[in-house]
């Protein structure tokens, strides 16, 4: 039976037609376990997962293992972007038992959802001492019909242990001077000062743990954390995982060197990363302390929001969740990377042979190849050009177009809440700090999709949809938490205090919702969402920063907009877990640590004030507060003594000039016409 057929997730849509009888995560599903007395596989993964693929094309499309399957278990497929709570209770198992995680998620259960049984990818036959999946499927089945009872206190225990997880305290205060200075340092010890990032392979772009040094540098001027930024920056832009002719990030690299990519491309990778060079380009030349990296960041930023316009947004005006890695070779294989590497008789076919030789050494492209069957991944390793800047774009440009021809790798349309939360802010950032309107224009859109789709009467998120079709899973913390941020980033960026507005019903949500009334933690599911077996929750960052601490950092700007002590006091409760962890493992509360810079720092409010937008000096101070450093700062911009903003009652113009107010807790300092004056106030360490 398809019932896969209708769903939203374009992973789910890939396993319609498996001869596998698969049910969507439902309570239908679990009934029919307990009608017919089976087990329930559960599969989880996502549209661009290479290993998802393979395993579905080695168990899952094999009719043998389907009809055991169909016989035995109750399968059930999930889409690990559109329900992140179930994937993250049961990758809590997952990794509990085996020491690892990782998807596809193979997990059995029994007909009260509880897990028993874990693994990952299971190959078709024995290999590397792993079982192949009928074993595993046939020893679940012996062991399900012989031993149930002793199968049934396991999965009892399992759950019983993860309930002993939750997060009860996290702190009875936010972060210091000691806190984050001690995070500082454990960052310094983990750093790869050969490569830039943190640890080994594979390594990962530690966007959140970026901006939390480039906001200690901006608050404190530690010279050594931007450095770590910069340098880590530079690497990862001269790398493999970077894309050198369509811009973008690939997920991860394999190695230290950031040479060989994982391929898959990420809409949260890209959003977050092209906020992290506008940022770093901010705090160099933005600044008026321009050097040598400076040029390197402002192009990649640009050119990472440029591929996300052209590659990732949606008819609707959103943006997709992901690229794949895999694309169909010149031979028809589909394979990993196939769209992206090249070989130097590629190279010299395409350019010439002296621009091909001269490409071959300017992007790293070796004869026997820096990725697989002698084909390379370009970087860009020289420092000194080999070409001049015209012929430099010339060659990128005809080897992008030759790229063009090759099969593109699939799109996973979906548009997911949080992560086009974090494109808002990162293209309304990176239009306002390099004059380009249709990036900010793109970012409307965006934000206008998840209002009119995504948001519905009650202020309510979806976490996805599709086509412009709400998806039917209520959205998560993390949702509301980055939705809001973006919505909040276009607000001081744009001047319309609609967004902020939107931002207040979203953090309002936060509130009522997923906050412990009694110790302000926080949980990634609403308390009147479907109950699994365990409430989620994680302080700790991921791929993209933890719903906990960017729930922290929503809360903080709406205040510091707003004047709200409620929300300032649940900002200041949920850091208190970055108390905790920030000293131990500064690497995986990133996003927590730069909140924190913020809250020390004040956060600043700018309050701008003029005749009206369109004013040029009005502009001015409204340009340079945007490419203000301090950290976490806020800006509202309009009339004078407007009520579109808070901070802009009762501040009037200044002799009938255009002023810039600057407060911390709605006290402000005397107010500025000079935009080298209010930049002085606004980089000041």
């Amino acid at each position: 039976m398809n019932r896969l057929a209708h769903e939203t997730s374009p992973y789910l849509l890939q396993h319609a037609d498996n001869p596998v009888d698969w049910w969507p995560w439902s309570t239908e599903a679990f009934d029919e376990a307990r009608r017919t007395g089976k087990p329930l596989l559960l599969s989880v993964g996502y549209s661009s997962c290479h290993w998802c693929h393979v395993m579905a094309h080695e168990s899952f499309e094999d009719p043998a293992t389907a009809d055991y399957l169909n016989e035995h278990f109750v399968s059930v497929k999930v889409d690990r972007e559109e329900r992140p709570d179930v994937d993250a209770v049961y990758m809590e198992a997952v990794q509990a038992a085996t020491g690892q995680g990782g998807w596809p998620m193979t997990v059995f259960l029994t007909p009260d959802a509880e897990p028993f049984y874990f693994g990952t990818y299971f190959p078709p036959a024995p290999r590397h001492g792993m079982p192949s999946f009928r074993q595993v499927l046939e020893g679940v089945r012996q062991a399900w019909d012989t031993r149930r009872d002793e199968v049934s206190e396991i999965a009892g225990k399992i759950v019983r242990d993860l309930g002993g997880r939750e997060i009860s305290q996290q702190g009875d205060r936010a972060p210091g001077e000691q806190e984050l200075a001690q995070a500082l340092l454990g960052l310094t010890r983990e750093y790869d000062p050969q490569r830039g990032g943190f640890g080994g392979a594979p390594k990962f772009p530690p966007s959140m743990a970026l901006e939390f040094l480039l906001r200690h540098h901006a608050r404190t001027g530690a010279e050594g954390a931007l450095q770590m930024a910069r340098d880590t920056c530079e690497r990862m832009a001269r790398g493999g995982i970077y894309d050198q002719l369509g811009g973008g990030f690939a997920r991860y690299s394999v190695d230290r060197d950031w040479v060989v990519p994982h391929f898959e491309k990420m809409l949260y990778d890209n959003a977050l990363l092209c906020r992290v060079y506008a940022h770093l380009w901010r705090a160099t030349a933005g600044a008026g302390a321009a050097d040598g990296h400076s040029d390197l960041a402002r192009r990649v930023a640009l050119e990472t929001a440029d591929f996300l316009v052209r590659e990732l947004r949606t008819d609707e005006g959103g943006f997709a969740s992901a690229l794949d890695a895999d694309s169909d070779d010149a031979s028809g294989r589909h394979v990993e990377g196939a769209y992206y590497v090249w070989t130097p008789e590629q190279l010299r076919a395409t350019l010439g042979d002296t621009d091909g030789e001269l490409a071959a050494r300017y992007y790293g492209v070796t004869d026997e190849g820096t990725f697989e069957h002698g084909r390379s991944v370009l970087q860009l390793p020289q420092q000194d050009a080999l070409f001049d800047a015209h012929k430099a774009a010339s060659v990128k440009e005809r080897l992008l177009r030759k790229r063009q021809e090759r099969p593109a790798p699939g799109r996973d349309d979906k548009v997911v809440a949080a992560w086009n939360g974090l494109a808002v802010a990162a293209l309304a950032e990176t239009g306002a700090y390099f004059d380009r309107p249709d990036l900010i224009e793109a970012a409307v859109g965006a934000a206008d999709l998840l209002v009119r789709v995504h948001l519905d009467e009650h202020g309510r998120l979806a976490r996805t949809s599709k086509d412009g079709r709400v998806g039917p899973n209520a959205g998560v913390l993390e949702d509301y938490a980055d939705v809001a941020e973006g919505f909040l980033a276009l607000a001081s960026v744009t001047g319309e205090g609609v967004w902020l507005d939107f931002a207040g019903l979203l953090v309002d949500h936060v509130l009522a919702r997923f906050t412990d009334p009694d110790d302000g933690t926080l949980y990634d599911t609403a308390a009147d969402a479907e109950q699994l077996i365990r409430r989620p929750q994680d302080p700790t960052d991921n791929a993209t920063p933890s719903g906990w601490t960017a729930a922290a950092g929503a809360l903080l700007s709406y205040a510091a907009h707003t004047g709200s002590a409620p929300h300032r006091s649940a900002a200041e409760r949920a850091l208190g877990v970055v108390t905790t962890l920030g000293p131990r493992v500064p690497r995986f509360i990133g996003w927590g640590l730069a909140v924190a810079e913020a809250l020390l720092d004040g956060p600043k409010e700018v309050a701008v004030v003029g005749p009206d937008a369109a004013d040029e000096r009005t502009a001015a101070l409204h340009r340079t507060a945007l490419l203000g450093t301090a950290p976490g700062a806020v800006v509202a911009m309009g009339a004078a003594q407007s009520d579109e903003f808070p901070l802009l009652v009762d501040r009037p113009l200044m002799d009938g000039a255009p002023a810039a107010y600057v407060c911390r807790h709605f006290t402000c300092d005397a107010p500025t016409t000079d935009p080298e004056r209010l930049r002085d106030v606004l980089n000041s360490h």
